[in-house]
């Protein structure tokens, strides 16, 4: 019986652990979050002739982190709030409590992840994803 407790324990200590080491940390998302706002920045400049010298993020909080599996590599989806500063030449532009939600996917070597967006609002496994590598 003793071995029993022992063994479940252990075991429950290595998913435990395995589970928290793969999961995204809040810097990671903090940088996905910062390379979809470079992209629909450099939109919003071209479209819009507007002159955004850059942005930060602060007050991150992950609020769901769900696993799942996307074109079979370990991916998580990501939600919850921050705040988002955007800076203009003359003012800053606060947004509080913007809500997000990302999709990170842990690459085959275990070392890298990317961020996948979905093409079109079809957010299932079966949608088609782009993929960007997260520095």
């Amino acid at each position: 019986m003793v071995r029993l407790m022992i063994a479940i324990i252990l075991l429950w200590l290595l998913t435990a652990c395995t589970t928290s080491v793969l999961a995204p940390t809040s810097q990671l998302v903090e940088k996905a979050i910062a390379l979809e706002l470079e992209q629909t920045q450099q939109q919003l400049n071209q479209q819009l002739d507007l002159n955004f010298q850059g942005f930060e993020i602060h007050r991150l909080s992950m609020t769901h982190r769900k696993p799942l599996t996307i074109q079979n590599l370990p991916t998580y989806r990501v939600q919850g709030t921050y705040n988002l500063t955007f800076k203009l030449p003359k003012r800053r532009l606060t947004q509080s409590q913007k809500p997000f939600e990302v999709y990170l996917q842990l690459q085959t070597e275990g070392k890298t992840w990317r961020l996948l967006v979905p093409e079109g609002s079809d957010k299932d496994s079966k949608s088609v994803w782009h993929s960007y590598f997260i520095q």
